[in-house]
Formats: C-alpha cells, sequence, structure tokens
C-alpha cells in the first residue's frame, strides 16, 4: 500500500484551527505542526490549530519557534521529510530553502481576495477601506508575500456595518470549503494554477494599536470604516484629550444627533451625546470610555486629537 504524502502544517488563529481540523478529520498524514504560543498581551479570541489537536486526540508533533530561519530549521524540518507543506494565518516569513523541501509545493491561505490585500490583517484593511466583498484564497508560497499563482478562491458578500471580526466569520468558512475542494489535488500534484494579475495587487503592512488614532480631518464615512475595522476584540480606535485616551468603540455618521452638523476637525460640538466633527461632517461617539482621567473633560467647543 502506498504512503500517504505528508503534510508539514504552519497555521495560526481560527482559519488554522478550521484548516487543520479539516486535514485530521480526513485523515491526513500531518508529520508536524508549526504554530504559536498564544500572546499573553494579546486577547485571544479564536480557536487555534493547538485546539484542534487536543480535540481529536492527536499526538502530532507541534513546534513554536519565535522565529523560522533557514540556518537553524532547514535540517530539522528535512528530517520530517515533508511531501506537501500547507499554512494557515502563520505569522511568520517561511524561507524559500524551506518551502523546496516539500516535492508537491507550498501552499498558502490568504484572508483576501488575491491579489488584493497582500500582507498582514487582510481583513482589517478591507474593513477600513470600506470592501464589500472578501474571500479566501489559496496560493502557492512563494519568496514575495502571497505573491504566488493562484490555486481557488471563494467570496462572501460584507455588510457596510460589519466591524472586521463580524467579517472574519463571514470569511472564515470559504477557507475550509477552498481547502476541502482541492486537498485531493495538492496531495496528487495536479492542482491547477493561475498567476495572479499584478496590475491589480496591492500590498498592506501589519497593524499596531498606534494605527487606531482617529485624524478628525478624514472624512465621517472614513473614521467610520477605521472603528469598525479595529473595534473589540482589537485594540480600537482613539483620540485624545486633556492628557488622556477616548477609546472609541462605535460611533454613527447618520444618526440624528450627527447629521448636517459641521465645525473644525475635532471640534466638540455637543457632550450628550458626544458628537464630533469631521473633515465633512461629524460623528456621533455612541459607545466610547477613557483611559485615564482627562484633566478637564470635553466642552462644547473644544477639540479631541
Amino acid at each position: 500500500m502506498t504512503p500517504k504524502p505528508r503534510i508539514l502544517f504552519f497555521g495560526y488563529s481560527e482559519v488554522g484551527y478550521d484548516c487543520l481540523s479539516l486535514l485530521l478529520e480526513r485523515g491526513c498524514s500531518v508529520a508536524a505542526v508549526f504554530t504559536h504560543r498564544d500572546n499573553p498581551s494579546e486577547k485571544i479570541w479564536f480557536k487555534t490549530p493547538v485546539a484542534a489537536l487536543k480535540e481529536h486526540g492527536s499526538l502530532i508533533p507541534v513546534f513554536t519557534p519565535d522565529k523560522l530561519t533557514a540556518a537553524e530549521w532547514l535540517e530539522p524540518i528535512a528530517a520530517l521529510k515533508p511531501d506537501l507543506i500547507l499554512s494557515a494565518y502563520y505569522r511568520n516569513m517561511i524561507a524559500t530553502r524551506i518551502l523546496a523541501l516539500a516535492p508537491l509545493g507550498a501552499f498558502n491561505m490568504h484572508g483576501s481576495l488575491l491579489p488584493k490585500y497582500r500582507g498582514r490583517a487582510p481583513v482589517n484593511w478591507a474593513v477600513l477601506h470600506g470592501e464589500r466583498r472578501m474571500g479566501m484564497t489559496l496560493h502557492r508560497m512563494v519568496r514575495e508575500p502571497d505573491a504566488g499563482a493562484v490555486v481557488d478562491q471563494e467570496g462572501v458578500d460584507i455588510g457596510p456595518r460589519d466591524t472586521a471580526e463580524q467579517a472574519f466569520r463571514k470569511v472564515l468558512p470559504c477557507a475550509r470549503r477552498v481547502l476541502e475542494r482541492q486537498i485531493d489535488a495538492l496531495l496528487s500534484g495536479t492542482a491547477r494554477e493561475t498567476p495572479q494579475d499584478e496590475s491589480r495587487a496591492s500590498y498592506f503592512g501589519g497593524r499596531t494599536p498606534e494605527d487606531g488614532r482617529i485624524d478628525w480631518s478624514q472624512p465621517s464615512v472614513g473614521i467610520f470604516n477605521l472603528i469598525r475595522a479595529v473595534t473589540d476584540p482589537y485594540p480600537g480606535a482613539f483620540t485624545e484629550a486633556g492628557g488622556a485616551r477616548l477609546m472609541v468603540w462605535w460611533a454613527e455618521h447618520d444618526s440624528p444627533a450627527a447629521r448636517g452638523r459641521r465645525g473644525r476637525p475635532g471640534e466638540v460640538l455637543s457632550v450628550e451625546p458626544l458628537v464630533v466633527a469631521t473633515g465633512d461632517g461629524a460623528l456621533e461617539l455612541t459607545k466610547a470610555e477613557w483611559r485615564g482621567a482627562p484633566s478637564a473633560p470635553p466642552a462644547p467647543g473644544s477639540t479631541l486629537g
């Protein structure tokens, strides 16, 4: 009997959980799992590949290196004799010399409809830019991030008021469906690939909490999209006044209190409810909290920023 191809799996987040769960349910031969230790400073609101292994009672070896350098990991990974490498939301770049160890190739599940939104945090960036359709793409891994030929992708519609987490929940099932359609072809080396259209490509880097700072000179809809892109469980949008930080977890740009209001960007137009002027109108801050105590509470005519 011909042995099953050996899969080396790299993954994290709930996309990694779903993809690894599918492999385990199908009885695929997973040689090892590379993942990440949960960061105590990060809100872990998602399932991870480690949870999938526990649920299936798996004894597959697990590795959690901080970095995945070829100098340190080329020989240990070569000893695992992978036939196929699969990645799903793994956060470290994988050296091309490691990718080349798998004769059936190395493929990644990316959280956008490539070639748009290559790079980190694709769902957050897509929400921030007001995208109305998002998805998952299975593609060949190459030296450049998310630039390899596409094997398959699937998209879903996203609402204009969806938060990044809500958008992620809508997009998430696409990953499992795409992998389920293509796993047999990947394991047999017969998957069809289509080069990406570089003229349509866009790339965005990782986001930090500081990227949630509100620029009140921006249009109301743009600020609203930033708020919904980084609201809980992400670090959140914020502004500052009186030496303290005001976290803005939700806002409305077309509420009765904000509609038709104008002022200097960042100007407090009213306190109850809290309405702040933007570049082209105003926003009502409907869910906000102070981090620290402001030296003086915002008053009409004062400025946030």
